[in-house]
């Protein structure tokens, strides 16, 4: 499990990922903020603040490459 502190407000996270690395959006369930970060081996690459147009954005691309992305079969 990983937890993140949101670089504005304080407020701690924590989430898990299948492969211990997730970039992508990610939103404040506190402070409401808006980042585009990146974990790679459960290590926080980068926490960046991004307006609220381009987490939008970012947020359509991370859900588009998800839906597209090749399913092991069942």
């Amino acid at each position: 499990m990983f937890t993140l502190k949101c670089p504005t407000c304080g407020a701690e996270s924590k989430f898990s990922f299948v492969d211990n690395s997730y970039e992508g959006p990610r939103r404040c369930w506190k402070c409401r903020g808006t980042f585009r970060l990146k974990i790679d081996n459960n290590v926080l690459v980068y926490c960046n603040p991004i307006p609220e147009e381009e987490f939008t954005k970012v947020q359509e691309l991370y859900d588009l490459r998800n839906k597209f992305k090749k399913q092991p079969d069942d």
